[in-house]
């Protein structure tokens, strides 16, 4: 019987389930959008339940679309958006509340408290991470002081913590009869609990965070057999690979040895630079986090430039704005015109991440003249992308003293011709978009392949590897010049809106 592997992959906003075969090629996959919640301004959350609904419904989907069953799979992985942080009942399996996304800002006060007492950086050495509303700690310590009970069942172990990774897994694996309760080291590394020094949780962090250690998972590599899945549709699997999303496309786009990078742009988008088995300290504004750790290998470590809203700016047009009716709409109505009539989009929904940091910054739209037309909006949006990547790009190479020669790009928003092209102009290098877009799937799938023996070396994993498209700069200095220039002043403007 041939086999395959599986990959949920658990993304902000869908859930999908993609079977690869030995080459990475796509077999079949299934894919669900769920709810986005915002209670308040500035509040995101979604519902674990209906993450794990869905789950299931695309695993069940995909597999009949083959005509597969769990039979015909070596393994399956988990890759997952990172930060979404809950807390579930352990003899229930009911979520206390629903999980506060990566992007919700409630704990800016938070934020505020523990920077007053030593500076943004005060955790970095330890944690690689700012002090910032984006990880999951302090999203932790707001629920345990704001859910009714919550901090009492987490004191004995009766509520269990964890990103979408563990809540997965603990369900795959058994749920309230036995699930297993962990995470890997990369989703560790996005708590501010972990050292990342030495890939434990971190006593001082989780006295400081007020943090009880009973219910924490236990950290575990990226790549080993974590247990056998015993719900269906996937009874019977062997769970063999877990990755934070932005970690897994970095494997899946095998960026295996130091200075190779990689861009995803998704909701957010989020450019990782390996930089080998040792912790670089950013001094620029990005995050040393942890890239993967296969089976009892050393981890490896990378940079990583985090952007808050990309792709999530062409739903916000979709959705609140209706300027257009369909994601794709927005590259012809882009096109429609030659430049982006001097308007710049800075999309600071929830503050901005890398390079920034500016918890109190909010979206702007300057430049707007009577001339300005939703299809120069259009194209602002997209650009504001190419702009917020290039932001990152000199960041990363200011700290690891590497040019980047090429851009690897991956994630939905690939797709959209006129951005590649932007990126390129903006960026001055190339930029190449692999055979297969869905990277982040694919490095799931390569960690749980190789833990099972189903992929045996590294270099299998870089065979797979192909270009589909290379786009090469087109636009001349001082046009690239004079729009870099008026993006930062944009930029400026969105600073210190919040008091």
């Amino acid at each position: 019987m041939q086999k395959y592997i599986g990959a949920i992959d658990q993304g902000t906003s869908s859930t999908r389930f993609i079977i690869f075969d030995h080459a990475g090629n796509i077999i079949s996959q299934a894919a669900k959008e769920h709810r986005q919640i915002y209670p308040k301004p500035g509040w995101v959350e979604h519902d674990p339940l209906e993450i794990l609904a869905n789950t299931n419904e695309v695993i069940g989907a995909a597999l009949a679309r083959a005509n597969l069953t769990a039979a015909n799979l070596a393994a399956a992985g988990i890759t997952n958006q990172r930060e979404t942080t809950l807390l579930w009942d352990r003899l229930t399996g009911a979520p206390l509340c629903n999980a506060l996304v990566w992007m919700d800002t409630r704990t800016d006060a938070l934020v505020h408290h523990y920077t007053a007492e030593g500076g943004q950086d005060r955790f970095r050495a330890k944690t690689g991470l700012p002090l910032a509303t984006y990880f999951s700690g302090l999203k932790l310590l707001w629920v345990l002081d704001n859910i009714p009970g919550a901090r009492a069942k987490a004191e004995t172990g009766e509520a269990l913590f964890g990103t979408i990774d563990s809540w997965l897994a603990w369900n795959l694996t058994g749920g309230a009869q036995g699930g297993v309760h962990l995470t890997d080291v990369t989703n560790a590394s996005r708590t501010m609990l972990m050292d990342i020094n030495n890939c434990a949780w971190d006593e001082e962090m989780l006295r400081n965070f007020k943090i009880p250690v009973a219910c924490l998972p236990e950290i575990k590599p990226s790549s080993t057999a974590y247990g056998t899945i015993k719900t269906a549709p996937l009874g019977g699997t062997m769970l063999a690979g877990i990755l934070g999303d932005q970690q897994a496309a970095l494997v899946g786009q095998t960026c295996f040895a130091p200075g190779e990078a990689k861009n995803t742009y998704g909701t957010g988008s989020f450019m990782l630079m390996n930089t080998g088995t040792a912790p670089v300290t950013s001094k620029a504004g990005l995050l040393t986090t942890l890239a993967y750790q296969f089976g009892n290998d050393k981890p490896s470590y990378a940079l990583e430039g985090a952007i808050a809203i990309t792709g999530a700016l062409v739903q916000w047009l979709r959705d609140n704005l209706q300027l257009i009716t369909a994601a794709a709409d927005i590259e012809p109505l882009a096109r429609s015109v030659a430049d982006n009539g001097d308007v710049y989009i800075v999309p600071a929904f929830s503050g901005l991440y890398a390079p920034y940091w500016k918890d109190d910054a909010r979206g702007v739209i300057a430049g707007l003249t009577r001339y300005a037309t939703r299809a120069h909006l259009a194209r602002a949006a997209l650009e504001s992308t190419a702009y917020q990547v290039r932001d990152v790009v000199e960041a990363m190479q200011e700290d690891s003293g590497i040019a980047l020669a090429s851009l690897k790009t991956d994630g939905g928003m690939v797709a959209n011709e006129l951005l590649m092209q932007f990126q390129s102009d903006i960026l001055n290098v190339p930029v190449v978009r692999p055979k297969v877009s869905e990277t982040t799937a694919l490095g799931a799938a390569y960690a749980a392949g190789l833990a099972v023996g189903y992929w045996r070396h590294l270099d299998d994993l870089r065979a797979n590897w192909g270009v589909d498209k290379t786009w090469t700069p087109a636009m001349d200095q001082s046009t690239r010049d004079h729009h870099y220039k008026s993006w930062k002043k944009a930029v400026q403007r969105s600073f210190g809106w919040v008091d």
